[in-house]
């Protein structure tokens, strides 16, 4: 008699259409008839739309039957939705480190943000963004908020002056820290 669990297989779902109330409740409860587990999420509204990218998991039986149950859930709820099988992800020796930056909102700011983490091979893991009009004077301003994995033989203050030199050239307010567990 085998008493290990099977092996467990992985399914990426991401998902956009107009938003209304009910499409998370529609797509949790097509996960829970199809004996899958929803192991990580995001989800949001942008403008007029409801994003998700969702990954869950199952025996290789329920993400077969998600698969399809997925397709004609979304075509009910007019969702455009993209399917991918995929595997755990592999752990590399990282640090996990918040980033924050503040600034007046103009164009380029996550291309410049973002090459500069390439640029030292340190890999994006979360990453949020967005505007608000400045308390008093109503100027744009633009926040980002994004978790960072430094590969462990870097040397991190050097990283963190540069950083913040980087940040200090163009005129963002930012903050590089040890990211708290959730």
């Amino acid at each position: 008699m085998n008493t290990t669990s099977p092996r467990e297989n992985y399914l990426v779902i991401s998902a956009i259409g107009t938003d209304r109330p009910g499409i998370v409740n529609e797509l949790a409860k097509v996960s829970s008839e199809n004996n899958c587990n929803i192991v990580d999420s995001r989800m949001t509204v942008l403008g007029g739309e409801f994003a998700i990218v969702m990954m869950v998991s199952g025996n290789w039986d329920s993400i077969a039957k998600m698969e399809n149950a997925v397709a004609s859930t979304a075509e009910k709820l007019g969702l455009q939705v993209h399917i991918k099988q995929t595997q755990p992800r592999s752990t590399k020796q990282s640090i996990a480190y918040s980033v924050q930056v503040v600034s007046l909102d103009h164009p380029g700011i996550v291309h410049e943000i973002a090459g500069f983490f390439t640029r030292q091979q340190i890999n994006i893991e979360d990453l949020q963004t967005g505007t608000y009009c400045a308390p008093h004077t109503g100027t744009q301003m633009f926040n980002l908020d994004m978790r960072v994995n430094i590969p462990t033989d870097t040397h991190l203050p050097s990283l963190r002056e540069e950083f913040m030199m980087f940040c200090d050239d163009r005129n963002l307010d930012a903050m590089i820290e040890p990211a708290r567990s959730v």
